[in-house]
């Protein structure tokens, strides 16, 4: 099914960005996922977060497998560059693309199928690459393109459509990026757009690889009694760990001081931001607090929301690797290819 054109049609009201672009600028194609499926929330919260950043839409590459949630690449910024790739293979694609252009911000949109069973290999070395991009999991618990069998996701004993219950463990991606080493671990929901939008703002900016898992309900397959990924469980049994916001860097904002929980900054344009202190005792940069907290939540039969964890002294890939500052697609091509001496001498140090 192919996607269809939205009309181009701009209320000459609408707010615009620092780059002089209104939120429909960052719009795509129309959705043609089912009325209600939680991955078009999740589209509306990206275009939000990439118009409030005034991210360059030329600048920004969006990144795909296969599944519902990778159609979302069509549905937001249509302006940027693209790759749907095969299933499973959207990490060490992005890879690629990140070694040959350092300078883009790469956006990519998975799901549980995608990235938990025939991705997992992949997903787990873009972690340990920390290679630079917002990956993002929809995860609903179900295969919905293939009519809805459970996914590597499903939690033990909740129920297909059909009233099977599902007998294996999930695997938890906030689990999984903790251990592996990840250096930005977050989940939200799909419909909780005051948390979610500054969760992407703050992903899209981190250095490293900024995992996001959201759980995005499938309305025809996932969205009844005893599914763990429906709206109603969800909303029930959401534990939010802290309210934040993401303030780009900018001219320094000085907090006024205050006693009370919740205290109002005044931003740069002019609007105000509430920021509510942390509980008590949680430090998001204790990477083992974030793990123990996840599982206590999952003891409990909740689901652990916000910001979990956050290194901002990680390496990227490039950091690693040690490449040169200057992206590869730039290099001119003496220095690319500097000829049969220059690899001889290479060759020299291998003997």
């Amino acid at each position: 099914m192919t996607s269809i054109t939205k009309p181009p049609v701009r209320h000459p009201g609408l707010p615009k960005n620092a780059l002089g672009f209104t939120v429909r600028d960052y719009e795509g194609a129309m959705s043609t996922l089912c009325a209600g499926c939680g991955h078009d929330s999740v589209t509306a919260a990206l275009v939000l977060a990439c118009w409030e950043l005034a991210l360059p839409p030329h600048r920004a590459a969006k990144m795909s497998g296969i599944g519902c949630s990778s159609k979302t690449t069509a549905y937001f910024m249509k302006q940027s560059h693209g790759f749907n790739s095969v299933h499973g293979r959207m990490p060490s694609v992005t890879s690629g693309a990140n070694a040959a252009n350092r300078d883009l911000h790469y956006i990519g949109i998975s799901g549980d199928g995608d990235s938990l069973s025939i991705g997992l290999g992949q997903l787990s070395h873009a972690i340990r690459r920390n290679v630079r991009m917002l990956y993002l999991i929809d995860n609903n618990g179900v295969y919905g393109l293939t009519k809805g069998q459970f996914s590597a996701s499903a939690d033990i004993g909740s129920t297909s459509k059909k009233g099977e219950a599902n007998l294996q463990p999930p695997i938890d991606p906030v689990l999984l990026a903790l251990t592996l080493g990840a250096t930005f671990v977050a989940r939200s929901f799909s419909g909780d757009k005051a948390q979610l939008v500054p969760i992407l703002k703050a992903g899209i900016m981190h250095n490293g690889l900024a995992l996001v898992d959201i759980i995005s309900p499938c309305v025809t397959f996932n969205d009844h009694e005893g599914s763990t990924k429906s709206y109603k469980f969800t909303r029930e049994h959401e534990v939010e760990l802290v309210a934040a916001d993401f303030v780009p860097l900018r001219r320094e904002v000085i907090a006024p001081e205050t006693d009370a929980a919740v205290s109002v900054v005044t931003m740069h344009d002019g609007s105000t931001v509430r920021f509510r202190r942390t509980p008590e005792g949680y430090d998001p940069t204790d990477r083992e607090a974030a793990y123990a907290h996840v599982r206590a939540c999952q003891q409990r039969n909740e689901v652990a929301t916000g910001l979990l964890f956050i290194d901002e002294h990680g390496q990227d890939m490039h950091a690693v690797s040690k490449t040169v500052e200057m992206p590869l697609v730039e290099l001119p091509y003496e220095q690319l290819c500097p000829g049969n001496g220059a690899l001889q001498k290479l060759m020299e140090g291998f003997r």
